[in-house]
């Protein structure tokens, strides 16, 4: 496991959202057909944590695991990445789970929710003190996830964002729609998250993102269209200082190309197009983009060089097994994006 090097003081990065044990099947078979499965911790807002903690940078997590055996492993996977789970705490309840049929060929991966319940959607998140977690902290990161597991969990969402924003903290905001969480409830998306965006200075988005939020078409296809998609995000949101997002082009299960951009109101940068072939896995890539993002706009770095590195941990993430990308600094800065020797 990378690690950076050790940390002290106050998180300077701060993620709120659930921890989730993922259960997939093996050798690419279907659930149906497993007789066992692989186990791994994640979570969108965890995944992020712990990559930006990997990196060298102070992060930490808000959420509420369980007591028992699932949520003392989710404790000890996000502990041993170097995350630090002192706003974090036990809770009555169940751990969320998700279960992965990886996809082969020209079947897509599927995933199936069974987060119902969990200790961390039942938690009353209305009475937590945001302002002392958020203590001597730099940085917000959430995502349209948390919103969409109910309304109590999208109000917390507003009220994080809200404190973050008043402390003087940064926030982050990953569209990260999932539609089949948000069925589950009568909920409107749309205006739920664009109430969320209004809030956040960078939003992890894309022309999709754009088309629901705005309730208008946009087209992914080419520099020009995505640029439009992102100058129309900065006219409905003027808080937002950068809009990041990727772009994907599936050639099979376990080969796909990647380009990254980063648009501000004044310009747009897109980088090269990586191939990827021989995808081990592919889940946790939007997360591990997003901390390689964040590593960079917390280091100073400028927007296209922020675009590069967001692009380099998401395609290292995409060499690895589980949702995490524990990868060092000296990793993703000299990531290459070619095949590379066995180092000696």
């Amino acid at each position: 496991m990378a690690t950076g090097p050790a940390r002290s003081g106050p998180a300077r990065v701060i993620g709120f959202g659930e921890v989730l044990t993922r259960l997939a099947t093996q050798g690419r078979i279907q659930l149906p057909q497993a007789r066992s499965l692989d186990l791994h911790v994640g979570g969108a807002e965890a995944n992020v944590v712990a990559a930006l903690a990997a990196l060298g940078h102070r992060a930490a997590l808000i959420s509420a695991l369980p007591h028992g055996g699932l949520g003392d492993g989710a404790w000890r996977a996000l502990a041993a990445a170097g995350v630090d789970l002192a706003p974090c705490f036990r809770a009555p309840g169940r751990q969320g789970l998700y279960f992965l049929s990886p996809g082969g060929s020209l079947r897509a991966s599927e995933i199936l929710y069974d987060r119902a319940g969990s200790a961390f959607a039942a938690q009353d998140w209305s009475a937590f003190d945001w302002a002392a977690a958020f203590a001597g902290a730099e940085w917000l990161h959430v995502s349209g996830i948390t919103p969409a597991l109910g309304p109590a969990l999208a109000a917390a969402t507003g009220a994080a964002m809200a404190a973050a924003r008043a402390a003087g903290m940064r926030v982050s905001f990953d569209g990260n729609y999932r539609a089949r969480l948000w069925e589950r409830w009568d909920g409107d998306p749309r205006t739920i998250l664009a109430g969320l965006v209004r809030r956040a200075d960078l939003f992890f988005a894309n022309h999709r993102d754009m088309t629901l939020l705005l309730d208008r078409p946009f087209s992914g296809d080419g520099e020009a269209r995505r640029r439009e998609a992102a100058l129309a995000g900065f006219a409905a949101f003027p808080n937002l200082g950068w809009i990041a997002s990727t772009t994907r082009q599936v050639e099979a299960s376990d080969c796909h190309r990647l380009a990254a951009r980063i648009d501000t109101p004044d310009a747009g940068f897109q980088t090269r197009e990586v191939t990827m072939p021989g995808i081990v896995d592919r889940i946790g890539g939007g997360d591990a983009f997003a901390a390689g993002v964040l590593h960079g706009l917390l280091d100073g770095v400028s927007a296209p060089r922020a675009a590069e590195l967001g692009l380099a941990l998401a395609c290292l993430k995409h060499s690895v097994p589980g949702d995490m990308a524990l990868f060092s600094r000296a990793e993703v800065e000299g990531f290459s994006g070619e095949g590379a020797d066995v180092r000696r």
